[in-house]
């Protein structure tokens, strides 16, 4: 296979701080690329690089052997390279369809005809989304589904791919790399981020491997193995710490003290239907489920970000009273907290700095009456919680649009812990987050549970219910289905009770 792409002495800086440093890379025709690394190794600077999101502070970057200056975006996608970012770059107000087309418009447009066309598009590709459908109604695994639609759309010969799977049940995973492998068949080169490390090494032909903005491995995928793919990316195994605590049954399970939250006979529209279970301090219950489940919703009711049905929505009792949450301050002032799944969309202000972010935290529960906002109080809570989530950032100031996607997560979670919750909810708190930080995610969830935290975790991810878990709830199709102890837990009795 013939070079299509190739970077020599890619450097990028910002202020300064090098977010990569002197890589070179070659992406042969036909070729399926993983590049991995921790947070903040500078994979996606990397890639926003050849998208033409940034432009390169020194080195090269070659097209079939000719170098190339990559401005913008669409200037990108005109020299046959296109990306699908790791959070979506949709416009909500538009259908399916037109975010397809988006850019294609004719003189004359006939709705019916782009519908027809978008959804021949999608069936081909068999992913379940409805063309006419507002990108605004979309979950998070049907928007990647657009996104990666309109990436193949545009039949680039460079598709690049920034943790395309993060939202993704298995099935549409599965349909997703069947979509990779047709690309293959056609002669167009992927590239792809992920932190999931079997997909790399299930369906990739070459690895890169990215540590503090420098290639320090790559070769054919079939050198590599999981273990030396972890100590590539940060020096030392991880294979122990890594979602093996309780799946090996050396943490005992912890033994609750008083009963947080009781949900009974709850309600929403047509997703959540007459749900009931309970929550308890110092442990970890987990939430599994498939995608379309209810989960988040069922959590989102509680923490007031939706709202229950005003008649026969049953009843929730925070701390032995019933409440009734309509939005989600008075919530927050009760102590429940919320942690998103979408950091994007919800967890922050992206051009506000990470200083400012965390202050909003401390400002929403409404523990400052006044709202007076100290410039050096703001600072001096920053860098306490920059420390304690060992977020990587040039200093409190930087904004949180300039951090990796991992150290975006620790600040929306830094956000959340300043309010002091007596019961916090982490919606799938590690995806799109690398090895190493999932480990310091997973040691913060279980000290909040030692200290007495009630804690809610949404994951759609087996190994980290597990691995992490007191209890586990099993939802399915806006119910809670299943309730056991993490001794009697398997994957095979999860998962049956999730589909069956």
């Amino acid at each position: 296979m013939d070079t299509v792409l190739e970077l020599k002495g890619a450097t990028k800086d910002f202020r300064g701080v090098y977010a990569i440093k002197g890589i070179d890379l070659k992406l042969r025709r036909g070729e399926v690329h993983a590049i991995l690394g921790e947070n903040g190794a500078g994979k996606s600077t990397l890639m926003k690089t050849l998208a033409g999101v940034y432009p390169l502070s020194a080195g090269e970057i070659l097209i079939d052997g000719k170098p190339v200056v990559i401005e913008t975006p669409a200037a990108a996608l005109k020299k046959g390279i296109a990306m699908v970012f790791q959070e979506t770059n949709l416009v909500s107000s538009m259908t399916v369809a037109q975010n397809i087309y988006l850019g294609e418009e004719r003189f004359m447009n006939r709705l019916r005809g782009l519908y027809i066309r978008a959804q021949t598009f999608l069936l081909s590709m068999k992913f379940n989304v409805d063309p006419t459908a507002l990108v605004s109604t979309l979950g998070a695994a049907q928007r990647q589904m657009v996104e990666v639609a309109r990436a193949a759309h545009h039949a680039a010969k460079v598709i690049i791919f920034d943790e395309p799977t993060a939202t993704l049940t298995p099935e549409e995973k599965h349909y997703f790399f069947g979509l990779v492998h047709r690309l293959k068949e056609q002669g167009i080169s992927v590239l792809f981020i992920s932190h999931a490390l079997e997909e790399a090494l299930q369906h990739s032909d070459t690895i890169t491997i990215l540590r503090d903005g420098e290639k320090v491995a790559t070769g054919p995928t079939s050198t590599f193995t999981r273990e030396k793919i972890i100590q590539a990316m940060i020096g030392r195994g991880l294979s122990e710490e890594l979602y093996g605590a309780r799946k090996g049954r050396e943490l005992p399970i912890r033994k609750a003290k008083r009963k947080i939250l009781s949900v009974n006979n709850l309600s929403m529209v047509n997703v959540v239907r007459n749900t009931s279970f309970s929550v308890y301090d110092r442990q970890v219950t987990g939430m599994f489920g498939l995608v379309g489940a209810g989960r988040t919703e069922t959590m989102k009711v509680v923490a007031g970000a939706l709202k229950r049905n005003f008649f026969h929505g049953g009843e929730i009792r925070f701390m032995g009273r019933p409440v009734r949450y309509r939005i989600p301050r008075p919530a927050m002032r009760d102590g429940i907290v919320y942690v998103t799944e979408d950091r994007k969309l919800d967890g922050f202000f992206e051009t506000m700095s990470i200083a400012e972010n965390i202050q909003i935290g401390d400002l929403a529960n409404g523990s400052n009456p006044v709202s007076v906002v100290s410039t050096a109080q703001a600072r001096k809570l920053a860098e306490h919680w920059t420390r304690s989530l060992q977020i990587r950032a040039i200093d409190s100031s930087a904004k949180v649009i300039e951090l990796s996607g991992g150290n975006q997560q620790k600040v929306v979670i830094a956000k959340s812990l300043i309010q002091k919750p007596r019961l916090i909810i982490f919606d799938e708190p590690t995806r799109g987050v690398d090895v190493g930080s999932i480990v310091e995610i997973h040691n913060l969830i279980n000290r909040l549970a030692d200290d007495g935290i009630a804690v809610v975790l949404i994951s759609s991810y087996l190994p980290e219910i597990l691995s992490l878990s007191d209890r586990i709830l099993v939802a399915r199709k806006g119910q809670i289905v299943e309730e056991m102890n993490a001794g009697e837990a398997t994957e095979e009795k999860i998962m049956y009770a999730a589909v069956h």
